[in-house]
């Protein structure tokens, strides 16, 4: 048996924990009216997902839960479990899920959640139905006819019919997964749409940063270009002024060095010049020559004092003999001459220190030196004539000869000196005459060597004015290298190692560099500046323009690649739809014509005789229907589907009629019976549930109803709710259901195979 267990609890009248098992082909419950067991009917409809509440008599999810009576509470929630097996069919699980046997379970609250659960776990409503279909299970269709609805197929619509029939032939499961395809062709359309929406709202953004970027690149091709030129600039530019420096600087040691070298000639030239020691020689004369000058003059003084002397001794000496003899003495003045021989020789020495001497002052010394002298010697004459006493004159000649000694002792003592002197003089005469043809020549040398010193110092000065601009132009070239690290980067720096080549593509070495003309360099660094201003034209390069022109660049590629695949989506997924689409109709094609065959033979079984059949019909486009589950809400989608519905055409026996509507109420009884058995027969479901389907038939149609029960149980599990003594006398089991002053309904069960054995 598939269907095991069904337990419900706080459902409707049940609403203690009941529970119905199903273990032989054919179950039967019975019990008065208004006991609850059409209830049950409704509980399977109410665990297989039904979600109308008035194909189970309520108008919301509280009115399927136990609302209590007198004596009895009422129930927060109402569960119906059910137990099905899933045994293996052909190699495969008759329902896809793992388990060998699993419950579902729906409960209801009185604030009309629902929950679904699969042994225990909480699963969707969706997932109920795509288990159950693949087992042409369904919360309504024919495997479940409630009471006064088992000629529902016969008073619905064509297309209502027609989804039933789609319905219990099993093609619920493709329903769905057309409606899932349909959905996702939905989405798939909607997502077409944002992502076509959202890249025109991107274009004109992509389409600017694109913009942007052309100029970005076009700058990045401008900078490359500069780079390469700054490269060959810079390098040139070091090699010159590397080389011009050390150049300039070699020259510069080597003026220093021959600076150096005059400046110790010239040292060594003025030191070998004798015009200082010449100086001090001069000097050295004059000093002697003021001391010769001294001494004569102290010669002079003392030899005149002597002649003095001398003349005053004289004189005594003549007139004490004079005296003697009595001879008168002369008027006469009598000079000495040795007296006016020293006052000659001072005379000379004086004038010759005049003579000699470059000064004016010393010269005007001198001539007032002779004038003293002159002075002196006439003022001796005049005093010498003094008279004097013979004693007086005899002591004072005593002391003048004394004197006179003394003073000649002092005369020959100057008179050597004064040799000594002159010798010197005459000595230091012949050095300077000799020094003085000397430095004529060596101050010659000295002229020439300043010549040089002043040349070589020009050239000095001229070297470092050229070391100075040589400087300006490298904190130019550090300046311009700062500019070339700002504009193109750190890679700049590297121009060491660029290499220059020719047209040929040879390299161009250091030594060409060098003999290049500077206007060259020059016209290279203008060339370098109009490439920069073009550069700064295209304005600075923002990582975050680039980084975002490259978000804008990827999101726009992922939405092509997104609307690229959902058109590839939607492609698949119409193939699909046409697919299952083609599938569905190919099996209904199959099934209704099955489905007529039983239809007919159960029909003529019904009523000995006529027939029955059920035709394809077209429908307007634009008809007004009832719309199911299965139905698309939208219009459009309505017109691309197989717009066909069915219409049963029944012909009775010895009976001419237009249509279902002028068929008795017994009569629409063993039509609808007879249609619910044959799509049974066609597409057996593991269950139906028929509640009181037979109330309208009389004895011999009752016998009838029952043989095709038996026959149809051979196929499927049957549950009944019936008052037929006949239906109830086909049942293995039979349930019944009573209720009691609590308004609870009971349940009671008789198996009659045990029953037998016991009665027997």
């Amino acid at each position: 048996m598939y269907l095991e267990v069904v337990t419900l609890n706080g459902f409707k009248s049940f609403a203690k924990k009941s529970e119905l098992e199903f273990s032989t082909p054919i179950t039967a419950i019975v019990g008065p009216n208004g006991s609850g067991k059409s209830n049950v009917a409704e509980a399977f409809r109410f665990v297989l997902g039904e979600q109308s509440f008035k194909s189970m008599r309520g108008k919301k999810g509280e009115d399927l839960i136990f609302g209590g009576t007198d004596s009895a509470t009422r129930s927060n929630r109402a569960e119906v479990v059910v137990t099905l097996n899933n045994p293996v069919i052909e190699g495969t699980k008759l329902f896809p899920v793992e388990f060998d046997k699993f419950n579902i379970t729906r409960t209801v609250y009185r604030d009309g959640q629902n929950e679904y659960t699969l042994n225990g776990a909480k699963v969707r409503l969706r997932d109920i139905q795509e288990i159950l279909a693949t087992a042409n299970i369904g919360s309504s269709g024919c495997h479940i006819i409630s009471q006064g609805e088992a000629d529902r197929i016969l008073i619905s619509g064509p297309l209502a019919r027609r989804e039933m029939i789609e319905d219990a032939l099993g093609l619920k499961i493709y329903q769905f997964k057309r409606q899932g395809a349909e959905r996702k062709l939905i989405n798939t359309e909607d997502n077409i749409t944002r992502v076509e929406s959202l890249r025109q709202e991107a274009a004109p953004h992509l389409k600017f940063l694109t913009r942007q970027m052309k100029k970005v690149a076009r700058s990045a091709g401008l900078r490359e270009e500069l780079k390469v030129f700054y490269a060959e600039y810079l390098k040139r530019e070091d090699v010159y002024l590397t080389h011009h420096k050390q150049q300039l600087l070699d020259q510069k040691e080597e003026v220093e060095t021959s600076l150096t070298d005059l400046e110790s000639k010239i040292n060594t030239t003025k030191a070998g010049l004798t015009t200082g020691n010449q100086v001090a020689e001069h000097k050295q004369l004059i000093e002697t020559e003021e001391k010769m000058a001294a001494l004569r003059n102290e010669f002079r003084q003392v030899a005149r004092e002597g002649g003095r002397f001398e003349g005053q001794i004289a004189l005594l000496k003549k007139r004490l003999e004079d005296k003697e003899t009595n001879v008168q003495k002369s008027a006469t003045v009598v000079i000495d001459r040795q007296s006016t021989r020293g006052l000659f020789d001072g005379l000379i020495s004086r004038a010759t220190v005049a003579k000699v001497s470059n000064s004016a002052e010393k010269l005007r010394l001198e001539l007032d030196r002779i004038i003293t002298d002159l002075k002196d010697f006439l003022n001796n004459i005049e005093a010498s004539d003094e008279k004097t006493s013979p004693a007086n004159e005899e002591m004072e000649l005593t002391a003048l000869i004394k004197a006179k000694t003394n003073l000649d002792s002092r005369l020959d003592e100057l008179a050597a000196r004064e040799t000594k002197l002159n010798h010197q003089s005459n000595e230091l005469r012949t050095v300077i005459e000799s020094k003085a043809s000397e430095n004529l020549a060596a101050e010659r040398i000295l002229f020439k060597l300043m010549t040089e010193k002043r040349t070589t110092e020009t050239e000095l000065t001229n070297l470092e004015r050229e070391l100075t601009q040589l400087d300006r132009e490298q904190a130019e070239f550090k300046n311009e290298v700062q500019t070339a690290e700002r504009v193109i980067g750190q890679s700049a720096l590297d121009y060491h190692n660029f290499t220059i080549t020719d047209k040929s593509g040879q390299a161009i070495t250091d030594t060409l560099i060098l003999a290049e003309a500077r206007e060259k360099q020059s016209h290279r660094l203008r060339n370098l500046e109009k490439i920069k201003i073009r550069l700064e034209e295209f304005g600075e390069v923002s990582e975050d323009l680039e980084k975002e022109y490259h978000e804008a660049k990827e999101r726009d590629q992922f939405l092509e690649r997104e609307l690229t695949d959902l058109n590839q989506s939607m492609v698949k997924l119409n193939k699909l739809i046409a697919d299952l689409t083609a599938e569905l109709n190919r099996r209904f094609a199959t099934g209704i014509k099955q489905i007529n065959t039983e239809f007919n033979r159960l029909f003529t079984l019904m009523f000995d005789g006529g027939g029955a059949l059920l035709e394809l019909i077209k429908l307007p486009p634009k008809q007004n229907r009832h719309q199911s589950e299965a139905e698309p809400d939208n219009e459009a989608e309505k017109d691309k589907r197989d717009n066909r519905g069915i219409e049963i055409k029944v012909k009775l026996p010895n009976k001419r009629i237009k249509g279902l509507a002028m068929l008795s109420g017994g009569e629409r009884a063993l039509t609808s019976i007879a249609l619910i058995f044959a799509i049974s027969q066609v597409n057996p479901p593991l269950f139906i549930i028929l509640d009181e389907t037979d109330a309208a038939l009389d004895e011999a149609n009752s016998r009838r109803y029952g043989d095709m029960i038996e026959a149809l149980a051979k196929r499927s599990q049957l549950i009944l709710i019936t008052h037929n003594r006949e239906t109830m006398s086909r049942a293995g089991i039979l349930y019944g259901v009573t209720m009691g002053s609590d308004g609870i309904s009971k349940l009671l069960s008789v198996k009659f195979d045990e029953a037998v054995k016991v009665a027997k």
